[in-house]
C-alpha cells in the first residue's frame, strides 16, 4: 500500500491511495459528497486482489487540499483525476468508478478529457449530472432530510442532519456498525464550507454520456433514498453501451451493503472490457 499526492492544475494536491498488483488493470475509486478514500471498507481490499486500486480523495475531503472556491468548476474536477492518472503514469486500460457524487467528478473528466486513457466507466448509487432542473439529477428523500442540517457549522444540527441517512449508506442488516461509524466520521471531518459549496453548481453531462465509446456499468439499489434510482436509468439511457444491475431492495452503498457481489459485478464487467 502507498499513499500519494499529484497537483492539480490550479496546484490543490490531491491524495490518494494505491493497493494491490502492479501491473493489474487500474482502477480508480471516487468517492461521494462529505466522504474519502476509506469509504469503501472490505470492498477495496477485495477488488486489490484483482485490480491496481487508486482510491483518492477528491478535493476539499480526507487529506486532500481544501481550496476556499472553485467547487463550481467542472474543469476542476476533471484536471484532480487527470493529475492523478498522470502521476501514476496511466495512459490507457483505466476503470474509473464514481459513488454518488463520484459520478459527477467521472463525467467532469470525461467531458473535458475524454475516453483515452480509459477502458470502462461504472457508475454506482450515482449520477452524472448536477443541479435543479437537469435530467438525471434528482435529490432522493433522505438527502432532502438532510438538508439544510448538513451544511451547518454546528456540530449538533450537522450531526443530526447526517443521522437523517439512517442505513442509506450500510443498508438493512446487523454487524455494519463499523462501518457506519467509518462513513459517519469521514462525513463530519469533512469542512461544512465544502458540504456546501459542492451543491451550487450545475452541470449537465447527458451529451457526453451520448458520446462514449467505451462501454458503462450501472449498479444502483432500487430503494436508494439518497440517489434516486431514476438517475442511474438515466445514465443507462443516454450512454450507447450500457450494462445494468439494479439491485432490489439495495440502498445507496452497494459496496458495504454487499462487497462480494458488488466486486463480482466489477471484476466482471472488466473481463469482457475491449481496451
Amino acid at each position: 500500500m502507498a499513499i500519494r499526492e499529484a497537483v492539480s492544475a490550479d496546484g490543490t494536491t490531491i491524495v490518494y491511495r494505491v493497493t494491490g498488483p502492479e501491473g493489474a488493470r487500474p482502477l480508480v475509486l471516487l468517492h461521494g459528497w462529505s466522504g474519502n478514500l476509506l469509504c469503501w471498507g472490505r470492498a477495496a481490499d477485495l477488488l486489490a486482489e484483482q485490480f491496481r486500486v487508486i482510491a483518492v480523495d477528491l478535493r476539499g475531503h480526507g487529506y486532500s487540499d481544501a481550496p476556499e472556491t472553485g467547487y463550481d468548476d467542472p474543469k476542476n474536477w476533471a484536471a484532480d483525476i487527470a493529475a492523478v492518472l498522470a502521476a501514476e503514469d496511466i495512459t490507457a486500460g483505466a476503470l474509473l468508478l464514481g459513488w454518488s457524487y463520484g459520478g459527477i467528478v467521472v463525467s467532469d473528466y470525461l467531458t473535458a478529457h475524454g475516453t483515452g486513457a480509459l477502458a470502462g466507466v461504472v457508475y454506482t448509487g450515482s449520477q452524472a449530472n448536477i443541479g435543479r432542473g437537469v435530467p438525471g439529477a434528482e435529490t432522493g428523500p433522505g438527502m432532502g432530510k438532510a438538508i439544510p442540517d448538513v451544511f451547518d457549522e454546528s456540530a449538533g444540527k450537522a450531526m443530526r442532519g447526517f443521522a437523517a441517512f439512517g442505513n442509506a449508506n450500510t443498508g438493512p442488516g446487523r454487524d455494519k456498525g463499523p462501518d457506519a461509524q467509518r462513513l459517519f466520521g469521514g462525513s463530519i471531518a469533512t469542512l461544512p464550507r465544502v458540504r456546501k459549496a459542492l451543491f451550487y453548481r450545475t452541470v449537465d453531462n447527458t451529451d457526453t454520456l451520448r458520446g462514449l465509446d467505451i462501454p458503462v456499468l450501472v449498479l444502483h439499489g432500487t430503494a436508494d433514498p439518497v440517489v434516486p434510482i431514476e438517475n442511474g436509468r438515466h445514465i443507462a439511457a443516454s450512454a450507447p453501451e450500457v450494462r445494468t444491475s439494479y439491485w432490489e431492495g439495495a440502498q445507496h452503498g452497494l459496496f458495504i451493503e454487499d462487497p462480494e457481489r458488488f466486486v463480482a459485478e466489477i471484476t466482471a464487467f472488466a473481463t469482457d472490457l475491449r481496451r
